[in-house]
């Protein structure tokens, strides 16, 4: 029974929802590591991510104790707005294979190759949010194949992790070389890659398509 004051029972109170300053910290946080993680690769320091997101070292601790919740933070947004523009593409286009050229595109701009050294080490792959939001962009990227294929413009020997092993190749940046201002060849080379896509191939193609379970991790 509630007291004479009208104050809600404890075990009926809902959440605080986060205000909207800490939203937007939260955000701008994210956004800060995205740059900085494709720009130096994943262990740039706390207090230079803090920085680009002017913001102090405290609110960045505050929102991601530890560099493997930020890091997972940055994979699951990069990963939730390629997979949203995927299913949005998918009903968009008349033309199926022009859905996937422009997909193939968006999510070069997001530098989704650069999310693979990410990966490595302790990274758990099978965090329930991360699993969540992989399943989702794979279904909704094997439903812009699978469309195209129906309609006979794309070649019935390539599969969705042909694609994703050219993102990842073509979008992941080379930190310490020589090889400055890559990144004006890279929707270049994706349309040299998207043609070999469609149908009718050309060649025949060595080995086997790279299919999703290729890009599951191995089990002991």
């Amino acid at each position: 029974m509630s007291s004479v004051t009208g104050t809600a029972d404890p075990a009926t109170r809902r959440p605080a929802r986060p205000r909207a300053d800490a939203l937007r910290n939260r955000e701008r946080i994210v956004a800060a590591a995205r740059e900085m993680f494709v720009e130096s690769g994943p262990d740039v320091p706390f207090d230079e991510i803090a920085r680009r997101a002017g913001i102090g070292n405290a609110t960045l601790y505050r929102h991601f104790p530890d560099r493997a919740t930020l890091v997972r933070e940055v994979v699951v947004s990069v990963m939730s707005r390629v997979a949203a523009d995927a299913e949005r593409l998918n009903g968009a286009e008349d033309d199926p294979f022009q859905a996937v050229r422009r997909f193939t595109h968006n999510a070069a701009e997001e530098r989704i190759g650069a999310l693979c050294p990410m990966l490595s080490g302790g990274f758990d792959r099978e965090h329930p949010e991360l699993a969540a939001v992989r399943d989702r962009l794979e279904g909704a990227v094997r439903a812009l194949f699978e469309r195209a294929r129906s309609a006979g413009r794309m070649r019935p020997d390539v599969e969705v992790g042909d694609l994703l092993v050219a993102l990842s190749q073509l979008t992941r940046p080379l930190p310490g070389t020589g090889c400055l201002d890559m990144d004006r060849f890279v929707h270049r080379h994706l349309e040299l890659f998207l043609d070999g896509l469609e149908a009718p191939g050309r060649s025949r193609l060595p080995g086997t398509a790279a299919t999703l379970e290729d890009f599951r991790p191995r089990r002991a």
